[in-house]
């Protein structure tokens, strides 16, 4: 299998050591990918070739990065069956995971090419006569963009795609667990026409993330930061970021509340749930991980819940024929069955699942879930939800609350206006009403609070993170000074 390399200022060149690393199939254990491994000579080179670029880039007119925005969206549809392949390798997902994402990251592309004549400033009035005062968006130069595996196309391309449309330039530290399938996004975006150095791209050895990623943020020339994975991570990488005094959009880790009021329809809150615990094996950020419902119906919700539960079947994404694929390595199951033991352990009732044959993980229902169990505040990222009872709407909320993360979260009740109250009262970045907890479109303003981070991508709100805000005057040259 030849190496993947690294690919800066548009050459795709081996590491400058000539050393790489190997990424293996969750089911199979074969080598699914092999990749140069990065060294901080390469991570500089790959600063130092975007920096270059930056000039050009931001003079380009926004007419022309549409333009290839737009063919780079309608390229990636093109590589779908690429991706297809590179996932279920990579990361051991189904072929309708990584079909939703390239479907997604496409949009998110489109939308970014509509962004590029929105970077718009405004004329504020000035108390000076004879000056036009003015508030003008401008790129702020070279982003390092870290996205994670889980969705890698959809993170992948939403970590590229608004900077690039500000006129910046773009580092993408690709992930360790799917350097493919990164890869094949930054070689769709070239293809579709951007110049050399505007996106480069670097992959590492998982035993030297640390160094790379600490020497790219140390760069003078990287100005923003964006980061989508693991709250322990982004912790570290905020903490560098903030020595540097380089902005940073984080978007982190989850643990995302259902609330089933007494009211809502059950049917509704059963299919949105199953499909927000269980779509990508559980291993997405807005995962549901936690239904937080109502004493009187509970009986009911948990019955319907675990019938759905058990009808879907968890598989070898290669067979193409269950729902559910593979977790993203041993480690990742083994966690889940440590969770479920604890919680059994400690009288929760095991309604659905819990079988685990390698990194084929069953579809589980954990009912009567106490907070004296790990699994009440840990994220399993795996295909596990937690059904905890409640007497009261206060408490309903207080229990969605009593959590670290505040990503994303859901409420479903018949009574809509109480529905929304319920919403407003929830310590989250992102709420649906009577809709699952797992939504993502690309205008919309996404990310979290608390331990899930800080910053919004998508739409508008990704402007504001990665342009710089500066106030310019013109003045007539009629100005009295005092001495």
């Amino acid at each position: 299998m030849d190496a993947l390399g690294l690919m800066i200022a548009g050459e795709d060149r081996a590491a400058s050591n000539g050393a790489t690393f190997e990424r293996r199939n969750p089911l199979s254990g074969t080598v699914a990918t092999k990749a140069a491994a990065a060294t901080v000579e390469d991570a500089i080179a790959a600063v130092d070739a975007a920096a270059a670029a930056f000039a050009g880039w931001a003079a380009t007119s926004p007419r022309e990065k549409r333009t290839i925005l737009s063919r780079a969206a309608d390229a990636l549809q093109d590589k779908a069956p690429a991706f297809v392949e590179a996932m279920a390798a990579e990361i051991g997902a189904t072929a309708g995971w990584a079909q939703f994402n390239v479907a997604l990251a496409s949009d998110m592309l489109r939308e970014a090419a509509a962004l590029t004549t929105q970077i718009a400033g405004e004329v504020i009035p000035s108390n000076r006569p004879g000056s036009l005062a003015m508030a003008v968006r401008q790129p702020a130069g070279v982003v390092l963009s870290i996205a994670p595996w889980n969705a890698p196309v959809i993170l992948g391309v939403r970590s590229l795609a608004t900077p690039l449309a500000c006129g910046n330039t773009v580092v993408m530290k690709t992930s360790e667990i799917s350097p493919r399938t990164h890869r094949l996004i930054v070689e769709t975006l070239n293809e579709a026409g951007l110049p050399k150095g505007v996106l480069n791209a670097l992959s590492n050895a998982p035993e030297a993330a640390a160094e790379i990623v600490e020497t790219l943020i140390a760069q003078p020339a990287v100005r923003r930061v964006n980061f989508t994975g693991s709250t322990r991570v982004g912790r570290i990488i905020a903490e560098l970021a903030g020595r540097h005094l380089k902005p940073a959009l984080m978007e982190l880790g989850g643990k995302a509340p259902l609330v089933v009021l007494d009211d809502a329809d059950i049917d509704a809150a059963v299919a949105a749930a199953a499909f927000g615990a269980y779509m990508n094996q559980g291993q997405i950020c807005m995962s549901t991980e936690r239904i937080v419902v109502d004493d009187r119906i509970a009986d009911a919700f948990v019955t319907a819940l675990t019938a759905k539960a058990r009808s879907l079947k968890a598989g070898d994404p290669a067979a193409g024929n269950t729902p559910l694929g593979s977790v993203v390595d041993l480690t990742a199951a083994n966690r889940v069955g440590q969770l479920v033991k604890d919680a059994v352990d400690k009288g929760a009732v095991l309604a659905a699942g819990g079988g685990i044959n390698g990194t084929i993980v069953e579809a589980t229902v954990l009912d009567r879930v106490t907070s004296s169990m790990r699994i009440y505040g840990e994220e399993s990222f795996g295909p596990v939800v937690t059904v905890v009872r409640v007497g009261s709407v206060d408490e309903a909320v207080r229990v969605a609350n009593d959590t670290e993360y505040g990503l994303a979260a859901a409420v479903f009740g018949r009574d809509v206006n109480r529905a929304l109250a319920v919403a407003r009262r929830i310590e989250s970045g992102i709420c649906h009403v009577n809709g699952p907890t797992v939504h993502d479109e690309a205008q919309m303003p996404f990310g979290g609070v608390k331990a899930s981070g800080y910053g919004r991508f998508g739409g508008k709100a990704g402007i504001d993170e990665f342009t710089e805000l500066r106030w310019i005057t013109v003045q007539d040259g009629s100005i009295h000074y005092p001495f």
